[in-house]
């Protein structure tokens, strides 16, 4: 996966494209989170973490491609960009779910319900996805207005709005196993930083 992106950052180099270089490239630097992790923290991630995380990322910056003498996928394949936005989405409700994980575990005066981080996974995605899309609409109208290629591209009100469906998918596939799939590894990553004891359990 990391040599096709280093494919797509030469293609984009050699297309003059700014929006598949920079794609590449933040995807080069998304793949290099899981060696340093274990390297520099001691914390091991399952393969299929990895996979699912390094997925998101590879699958966005192919789209930006395409194949060779055509359009990017996120013109070409129907439902290319709702796919990436649901990967895109169950990362950052990762995310959140290890904030609360991190608050739950760090005071112990805060006690989180099963119920209150469903929620808060869904309103952290939610959240993140209507800030996505107004970046989107902002660097594709610059763009547009400097003359050169969009980095991110909005398609239009309509795709917005299944953007966001696609992304509370997202959410609620993670909320729903979250905690049972990622609690060992937000757990050791919590231990690595100091705010968990090897002895953490679920917030107890």
């Amino acid at each position: 996966m990391e040599v096709a992106l280093i494919g797509l950052l030469f293609i984009g180099l050699e297309r003059r494209s700014a929006g598949i270089s920079i794609n590449a490239v933040m995807g080069l630097l998304v793949l290099q989170i899981p060696p340093l992790l274990e390297r520099d923290y001691s914390v091991s991630m399952d393969p299929r973490l990895t996979l699912w995380i390094t997925s998101a990322v590879f699958l966005h910056s192919l789209g930006t491609v395409g194949i060779p003498g055509g359009e990017g996928f996120y013109s070409t394949i129907p439902g290319w960009d709702h796919l990436t936005h649901a990967l895109s989405a169950s990362v950052v409700a990762g995310v959140g779910y290890a904030t609360t994980r991190a608050l739950d575990v760090h005071w112990d005066d805060v006690q989180l319900p099963e119920q209150f981080v469903f929620v808060f996974i869904l309103m952290f995605v939610l959240a993140f996805g209507v800030i996505w899309e107004v970046i989107e609409f902002t660097t594709s109208a610059a763009a547009t207005a400097i003359g050169g290629s969009p980095v991110l591209t909005q398609y239009g009100l309509e795709d917005t709005m299944k953007d966001l469906i696609f992304n509370t998918i997202g959410a609620i596939v993670v909320a729903s196993w979250g905690t049972i799939y990622l609690n060992d590894f937000v757990t050791q990553l919590l231990t690595a930083v100091g705010i968990a004891n090897d002895d953490a359990d679920g917030g107890e």
